[in-house]
């Protein structure tokens, strides 16, 4: 469908917007927030969607959503009404920008210590390159969106390129794959233990066979599974992660042919890009 200069496709779980050169996919990650609960409901605050996952511990995760489904605050609280905001995109207003225009960063830290392969890696070095300060300095705070669709600005941290790859046109993760998140899921367990507030952008790429639509709903649903694979076996807290595809917009290996290497994930930590505090003090 049109929705002036938008082309808007829609389907039972995602919604893909084409707008100029650029296209994007959105999805509601509230469902993978309900492994393990006790119960979830969804309520109605105005023009805004709050829902409420509830688990067996007592702990209560809150989400708020705008009329347009965009994430506007995301809330850990206890028993006891105490809160941790993990995302608070509130301040921004309905109607910011979502696409950031910036230079591509300048990196003068060692490769391996701004893209990781997780396959010749070290547990600790997975930790020490999620805990990377960002390349270049931020000067502002940015909503998740802006993160979410500016390339520019999330390569301004460091990522761990996971050791998975997937079958041609499969999001579907073998056990002996799941296993390898192991240390990719301490990692990000180990960070959120020192800040409960850490937000993680777990990555889906294609490779360029097929079409870009195809491939942005498969890379989607890649970062999806691996997502859930660390809540599921790892008990990674779902709500300390954020999933979003690219399709084919970054490949890995510059390739119009069917490329296992595109076929991938990858992890970056993002607090920093939303948080000003996290960004000033890059401590490890």
């Amino acid at each position: 469908m049109r929705d002036g200069n938008r082309t808007i496709i829609r389907e039972p779980d995602r919604t893909i917007i084409r707008e100029g050169d650029r296209t994007i996919i959105r999805h509601n990650e509230s469902s993978r927030f309900a492994i393990d609960a006790r119960n979830v409901r969804t309520e109605r605050r105005g023009a805004n969607t709050e829902t409420i996952v509830e688990r067996g511990n007592g702990i209560r995760i809150v989400s708020i959503a705008d009329a347009d489904g965009r994430l506007l605050r995301r809330v850990r609280r206890d028993q006891s009404g105490r809160e941790v905001i993990i995302i608070d995109n509130s301040y921004a207003g309905r109607g910011a920008q979502v696409f950031v225009q910036l230079a591509p960063p300048v990196i003068r830290i060692p490769r391996q210590r701004y893209i990781l392969e997780a396959e010749r890696a070290r547990p600790e070095e997975i930790y020490e390159v999620f805990m990377e300060p960002p390349v270049e300095r931020i000067e502002g705070r940015y909503t998740l969106d802006q993160v979410r669709y500016s390339a520019p600005l999330r390569d301004r941290m460091p990522r761990v390129d996971l050791d998975v790859t997937f079958d041609t046109g499969s999001w579907q993760l073998s056990p002996e794959q799941v296993n390898r998140l192991a240390a990719i899921a301490d990692g990000i367990k180990r960070a959120i233990q020192r800040n409960p507030r850490e937000v993680f952008l777990v990555e889906g790429h294609t490779d360029a066979v097929g079409q870009d639509v195809d491939n942005l709903s498969l890379s989607d649903r890649r970062a999806e599974a691996v997502a859930v694979a660390l809540t599921e076996q790892f008990e990674v807290p779902a709500e300390n992660l954020v999933t979003q595809g690219y399709g084919e917009q970054q490949l890995k290996v510059p390739t119009d042919g069917p490329e296992q290497a595109n076929r991938r994930v990858a992890v970056r930590r993002i607090t920093p890009l939303m948080d000003q505090q996290a960004a000033s003090t890059g401590a490890r």
